[in-house]
């Protein structure tokens, strides 16, 4: 069974930091694209970061372009999501997403895996 495990969120100030971690079990990742997306209260879920296999190439969305970080560790199957200088506006369930088509694949039906999301809120 294919699982991928989200954790790292919680609550922080703006201007804190946070590091998100996406393990996955069940089958290997590490020749894929992989992607974090995020949904805030009433929205829909909206692309933020993703990554090639090897980690060499990442793609942003623009609100947090010089912020976020997006990482991989290919050996422990796991992906990370540095988020820096956080703002009350990053506040949103945060879901990693495995198998993309493309190291730039911003949409959902691009990736074939799921997490169950970790809750990341930014008080002002």
């Amino acid at each position: 069974q294919v699982q991928l495990v989200e954790s790292g969120g919680g609550l922080v100030q703006a201007g804190g930091s946070l590091r998100l971690s996406c393990a996955a079990s069940g089958r290997t990742f590490s020749n894929y694209p992989m992607g974090w997306f995020r949904q805030a209260p009433g929205k829909e879920r909206e692309f933020v970061a993703s990554i090639n296999w090897s980690g060499v190439y990442t793609y942003y969305t623009d609100s947090v372009k010089g912020r976020f970080t997006i990482s991989r560790d290919n050996a422990k199957n796991t992906v990370y999501l540095q988020m820096n200088s956080l703002k009350p506006e990053d506040t949103a369930v945060y879901y990693c997403a495995g198998k993309g088509k493309n190291w730039q694949a911003t949409r959902q039906s691009d990736y074939d895996y799921w997490g169950q999301g970790t809750q990341v809120t930014v008080s002002s």
